[in-house]
């Protein structure tokens, strides 16, 4: 798995945004809405010989269905992806972006995972070190003590707190059974509250994510049989 990019960055101190699916696809959602609302640019692509071979037509143009936006002004880069990754990639996923954020001398990740409890109020979070835990508080979340993060998120987690890099992941309630508008809207809300540049326009984001779940479902649809045949 690697990176492609397309220019130089500058975005010491600034901040990563984790946008791989997990369980449902609020995260893409939600990262796809922000492009929107914020002056980001395209700034790479991310590709492996374990990806299905899939190309997105977005306007007529072909697209990498995993992308990197940045926007330099406010020093955000986000992981876009519209793939759900088969679980023997998700530590090269979450080394990939820890690598290339070391590289890019980013201060703060950004990931988020979906769990099935009803109920869940506020904003819950857990973060890798104790400058990361205190981000937490300081933005009015309330901090998880004990619990499981799978997945991608769970390996940001475990590698940043050796590596002493702050990584942030953010719990909020699915179903799994598929896009949630309401999931993508509070998540978009909580990202806002960590990193200083994000917005979240409600009206848009509704119509991006009927958009962007449209497309997630035909990636999906498309790439399932490809993904059956190379992970068996």
């Amino acid at each position: 798995m690697k990176i492609r990019e397309f220019k130089k960055f500058d975005l010491e101190g600034g901040y990563l945004i984790d946008g791989f699916p997990s369980v449902g696809f609020s995260s893409a959602i939600s990262t796809e809405s922000m492009l929107h609302t914020s002056n980001f640019l395209l700034g790479g692509v991310i590709s492996s010989e374990s990806f299905p071979p899939i190309s997105l037509i977005r306007e007529g143009k072909p697209n990498f269905p995993t992308r990197l936006f940045v926007n330099e002004e406010s020093k955000v880069s986000i992981f876009l992806s519209y793939l759900t990754l088969h679980e023997s990639l998700h530590r090269a996923a979450a080394k990939l972006m820890l690598n290339w954020a070391k590289k890019q001398k980013i201060g703060l990740i950004v990931s988020s995972v979906a769990v099935m409890i009803s109920g869940l109020e506020g904003f819950v979070a857990v973060g890798s070190t104790d400058s990361a835990r205190q981000k937490i508080k300081d933005a009015g979340f309330k901090v998880l003590e004990n619990g499981i993060v799978p997945g991608i998120p769970g390996i940001l987690l475990n590698d940043g707190s050796l590596s002493d890099q702050d990584v942030i992941v953010i719990l909020f309630h699915s179903d799994g059974t598929g896009p949630d508008f309401r999931s993508s809207a509070k998540l978009c809300d909580a990202i806002s509250k960590l990193i200083p540049g994000t917005a979240c326009d409600m009206q848009l984001l509704q119509r991006e994510a009927e958009k962007a779940e449209t497309m997630i479902k035909e990636t999906e649809e498309e790439s399932k049989h490809l993904k059956d045949s190379m992970y068996r």
